[in-house]
């Protein structure tokens, strides 16, 4: 079969044997029409080129990559069948529009270039959320059960456009797609990520740019941890101290903490807080595009924000004020902890549940999804054990361990939401002292609690630290900020939610999780979020048996791009050497090694700067030499340093041997 180039070539000529016998006018109507084909062709041959690696994240279920393009114009027309699909089309028109500089606009009825189909017989192999995408030289079809579906093909087909269709404004490019046949659906229903709001709060525009972003990449969940010891930030009308108090605190600098304690009358100004009809706004906005606001009000731990507004809800009745990151509690190296500054509701006064009441009332009636979390996490209850009306309660109820409380606590929790009716959702700690079949387990503390919650038929989110945390670095522990722990990419990449003999249907699906503390920002909320979300959306959504990490590096650097033209925030510490050491008899030994394949790592320990003609890394171990050194490491790609360069000292090389 001929090649595209051998078309090209045979273009050069005029493919006739004699051209002194062509009368000269029938030469130069040929000469014309090979000149145009032989454009075509090279115009064609470059777009395949462009598009010759599809850098679809999440991966999809089938994808075929077909001969030939599609070209958006100026007079691309984009029609839907059914009016319960024209908000998705309204919205790819407007994602189209900006970056193309078309005035595109979305009609009803077939007769469209670009076409979103609802379908009339249900695609049972795709479900709700699940899509078809079928690309061709002059049209576009997305077809899905439901607008979710729509939506989702939606944000893979703009993923198939050149990374320019990112930008904020007009950029001159050839807007071309691969013509490709897809067929996609999830894995899990829940693909969360959860934004701490309480550390540092978030304007609503800050917080409505985050749910643009992780749609982008399929997530569906967000969420909203709106509560904490650090500030309070939903408006309770019927407890208006709440956000009058406890939605600010005194402001601090520094590493979150190890920050100053409150001084006798500074003033609170640093803070914020969401008013019902901010969260009307925001809850409206994540279902135009298809997310369901999870909300959290953290319980009976975690509650400074709250007592500070109102300290009779404790077991000391001492004012306390919302803490601006100060250390207040002192933690063990077995897990426990002890707890300096009163944090925790008092689960035997009656003024509690009164107040508890107040708030989930406000609460169910601003967010319509079925869950509301209460936390229940990092609970101190050594308050409770010193405490007299505790103790009462404790033997009234028969009970000899004052963990037990807990229990007793959420399962009056839980009624409270039962009649409005909603369920209860909380942190593994809410396994303690009972719980009740109807209530949903986010297994944090590693995967026990949720196998645990599992086993006892509870339906479960899998959020262990190990994977999920994105808060944690990402990066050497000498160039990230530090945080307790770090979590590289490939790390969460490898996540699998359903473990080992647990019924999966109890599993539905996973979260990613990002704590605030050192976090002040959106856009360092992004360098924290990304790309470790990109690589967890893999795992939410794509089939495990798909799972390849060198290939999912490939399309994140395709997404850095992306990310570059839209000005959105990333972490580049997937490029940073990794820097491991041992002892063996008494010799330090030294392994480097790399997430992103194909990088060489150089390194230096004589007191020079590495470069590419320094020693390279083959991979193995390798062992130091005694004295003084100084390790500088530097990964390169194609002769270019990429990535940070890495120094350590002889002691920091023996502190990571005994880790």
């Amino acid at each position: 079969m001929p090649s595209r180039w051998d078309e090209i070539h045979d273009s050069l000529t005029l493919g006739v044997e004699n051209p002194a016998d062509v009368p000269f006018t029938k030469l130069i109507e040929q000469y014309m029409k090979k000149l145009t084909h032989l454009l075509l062709l090279l115009a064609t041959t470059t777009v395949l080129a462009q598009n010759a690696s599809l850098n679809i994240i999440p991966q999809p279920v089938e994808i075929q990559q077909l001969v030939g393009s599609f070209t958006l114009g100026k007079a691309t027309t984009i029609g839907y069948n059914r009016a319960e699909a024209k908000p998705v089309a309204d919205m790819l028109a407007r994602h189209l529009s900006t970056p193309t500089g078309f005035a595109l606009s979305a009609k009803e009825g077939k007769a469209a270039a670009i076409y979103l189909s609802l379908n009339a017989k249900s695609n049972d192999r795709i479900g709700k959320e699940g899509y078809t995408l079928e690309v061709g030289a002059k049209s576009v079809t997305i077809a899905a059960n439901q607008p979710a579906g729509l939506f989702y093909g939606m944000q893979t087909l703009l993923q198939l456009f050149p990374k320019e269709i990112e930008s904020t404004t007009s950029a001159k490019v050839f807007w071309t797609v691969p013509a490709v046949r897809i067929t996609d659906y999830p894995r899990f229903g829940w693909r969360g990520l959860m934004l701490d709001v309480s550390r540092h709060f978030f304007p609503k525009e800050d917080v409505k740019k985050y749910i643009d972003e992780m749609v982008r990449y399929k997530y569906n969940t967000f969420h909203w941890h709106l509560t904490d010891d650090n500030g309070w930030r939903i408006e309770i009308k019927s407890l208006p101290k709440l956000t009058e108090v406890g939605a600010w605190r005194v402001e601090r600098a520094g590493h979150f903490g190890d920050r100053a304690a409150v001084q006798p009358g500074e003033k609170a100004t640093y803070g914020g807080f969401y008013t019902h009809e901010d969260i009307r706004e925001i809850v409206k906005y994540a279902a135009e595009r298809n997310v369901t606001i999870v909300p959290e009000i953290e319980m009976p731990g975690h509650s400074m924000a709250a007592l500070a507004a109102y300290p009779e809800l404790s077991c000391t009745d001492e004012k306390v004020y919302v803490n601006p990151g100060t250390g207040f509690a002192d933690w063990f190296g077995n897990g426990t902890f002890r707890v300096n500054m009163e944090n925790t509701l008092n689960p035997s006064d009656e003024k509690v549940y009164e107040f508890v009441d107040k708030v989930l009332t406000e609460v169910a009636q601003l967010f319509p999804n079925p869950y509301i979390h209460v936390g229940g996490d990092e609970c101190y209850k050594g308050y409770w054990k010193e405490d007299a009306g505790c103790q009462a309660l404790m033997k009234k109820l028969g009970i000899r361990h004052v963990e037990d409380l807990q229990g007793y606590f959420m399962g009056r929790v839980e009624k409270m939401l039962q009649a409005k009716g909603k369920k209860l959702f909380g942190w593994d700690e809410i396994l303690e002292g009972g719980l009740s079949p109807g209530a949903t387990v986010m297994s944090w503390r590693g995967m026990k609690g949720g196998i645990e919650a599992a086993h006892l038929g509870h339906d479960v989110v899998m959020t262990p630290t190990t994977y999920v945390y994105i808060d944690y670095c990402q990066g050497d522990p000498t160039i990230d900020p530090p945080i307790y722990a770090f979590l590289r990419c490939q790390k969460s990449y490898s996540f699998e939610p359903v473990p080992e003999g647990v019924d999966a249907k109890l599993i539905l699906g996973g979260q990613a999780n990002l704590w605030t503390e050192q976090i002040p920002t959106l856009r360092y909320a992004e360098y924290m979020t990304y790309p470790r979300a990109w690589a967890l959306s893999e795992v939410f959504w794509s089939q495990k048996k798909d799972k390849n990490w060198d290939n999912f590096a490939k399309r994140m650097e395709a997404h850095f791009q992306r990310s570059d033209v839209a000005g959105k925030n990333y972490s580049k510490a997937v490029y940073d050497p990794i820097v491991r050491t041992k002892m063996e008899n008494g010799k330090l030994v030294l392994t480097l090694a790399s997430e992103v394949p194909g990088l060489d790592i150089y390194y230096t320990i004589d007191d020079t700067m590495p470069d590419n003609y320094s020693t390279k890394s083959s991979g193995n171990p390798v062992t130091l030499p005694d004295g003084p050194i100084t390790l500088r490491v530097q990964a390169y790609r194609n002769g270019q340093p990429i990535g940070h360069l890495i120094t350590l000292k002889r002691r920091q090389l023996e502190d990571r041997a005994g880790n």
